[in-house]
């Protein structure tokens, strides 16, 4: 099958799983049945050519082994009596597009995250549960089971397949975000393992941002994320150099950065503060434009970045967002106003290895190599993910050559 082909059918598939869905009200029964119909058309579309109405032709497809498999199983007769199921699949499919539903179903409230963003992938981006596993460095056996209890979960929950009501829709909203932003995060940089980057899932999370932001064009938030994402992943070709090490930001080849990508998200970004409100994405989209716009490292406003990091702390107390700001503070105002942040967070980042490697980087641009080294190994102890380790374990070695 060529890849234009491959690529229609992961884009309609969503939708087509969306229709079924909703027109049989059983979401594992609708996902099986799609599977079958996107197998059935990658055997005959190559041979038979690509129907008129390609999403027509899997709909009915998926339909008729919703049928099929109703009518051979006896604990389902009383479906197989509904008359959506016994009646033939009209030859209109109706021009509804239930990706977006979908995705709010993937995104409920009552899923953990990691479950959330393994069934987004499964049902709207359309990989398989291989495919997913091999994303998060799990067997997929564990990949398989943790998407079934994130579909029994749901079943359980009762939510029905429609779009939240009007005084629901906020809090999903913000669940939906949420996965979106940890699906981009984990492929932008990969918790664990051999790379740097997840390209896939990167490239997945833009994917469906872009969908949620052509359903609710008016939402700030949702193109704030958009922003983010693409004011981000535009530096992706510059992150790694060709031994696949991690490349600082004041170190990278910015000719490397993708500027159309840049001026799309700038102009989402302006759009979306216009609207009034402003919330965390559309902050940290406001950062990632600033790096993004100075021509070098040192053209870089970083009062700006700490004033913005200021302001995303009071709206999300996040000490993620904390440790962010302690290096902007370092920038703008000198390594020890930096560590005076970081002394400021206490407990509530022991542990993480991102902790080590700011306090290492103010410790180095205060003069203190020792220390600078000290905190780059234990950085590098706690680091999983495996360049992030490499880059940190040779800049603790560089420096205490430099001792």
């Amino acid at each position: 099958m060529t890849p234009g082909a491959e690529g229609l059918l992961r884009a309609l598939a969503p939708q087509v799983l969306g229709t079924v869905a909703r027109r049989c009200g059983d979401f594992d029964a609708a996902e099986d049945a799609v599977q079958e119909a996107l197998l059935a058309a990658a055997r005959h579309w190559p041979r038979d050519g690509t129907p008129d109405s390609p999403r027509a032709w899997l709909v009915r497809a998926a339909l008729r082994r919703v049928t099929d498999q109703v009518r051979s199983d006896r604990a389902r007769r009383l479906r197989e009596e509904s008359a959506a199921l016994r009646e033939p699949a009209p030859a209109e499919v109706p021009g509804q597009d239930d990706s977006l539903a979908l995705l709010f179903l993937c995104c409920h409230p009552s899923l953990t995250p990691p479950s959330a963003v393994a069934l987004t992938l499964r049902a709207v981006g359309g990989l398989t549960t291989a495919e997913i596993a091999r994303a998060f460095l799990v067997p997929e056996a564990t990949m398989a089971q943790r998407v079934s209890r994130a579909k029994q979960r749901i079943r359980a929950s009762g939510a029905p397949f429609r779009m939240p009501a009007p005084d629901e829709r906020p809090q999903r909203l913000r669940s939906v975000l949420h996965v979106l932003y940890l699906m981009f995060n984990e492929g932008y940089t990969a918790a664990s393992g051999p790379g740097l980057h997840r390209v896939d899932l990167a490239d997945e999370a833009v994917r469906l941002a872009r969908l949620l932001h052509r359903a609710l064009p008016g939402d700030a938030e949702a193109a704030g994320l958009l922003a983010l994402m693409l004011l981000t992943g535009a530096r992706r070709a510059a992150r790694t150099g060709p031994d696949g090490l991690p490349v600082p930001l004041a170190e990278q080849d910015r000719s490397l950065w993708d500027r159309a990508a840049v001026a799309e998200g700038t102009a989402l970004l302006s759009a979306a503060i216009a609207r009034g409100a402003v919330g965390a994405y559309q902050v940290q989209a406001a950062v990632a434009a600033l790096h993004d716009r100075a021509p070098r490292a040192e053209d870089t406003d970083w009062p700006q970045i700490h004033a913005l990091y200021g302001l995303l702390e009071r709206l999300t107390g996040n000490p993620v967002v904390t440790l962010n700001r302690a290096v902007a503070a370092g920038m703008a105002h000198g390594p020890a106003a930096g560590l005076a942040v970081l002394d400021g967070l206490g407990g509530r980042l022991a542990g993480h290895h991102r902790l080590d490697a700011v306090r290492a980087h103010l410790l180095e641009a205060a003069g203190d190599t020792g220390g600078a080294a000290a905190h780059y190994a234990a950085a590098a102890a706690r680091a999983t993910n495996l360049p992030e380790k490499r880059h940190l374990t040779l800049r603790a070695a560089r420096l205490r050559d430099r001792a």
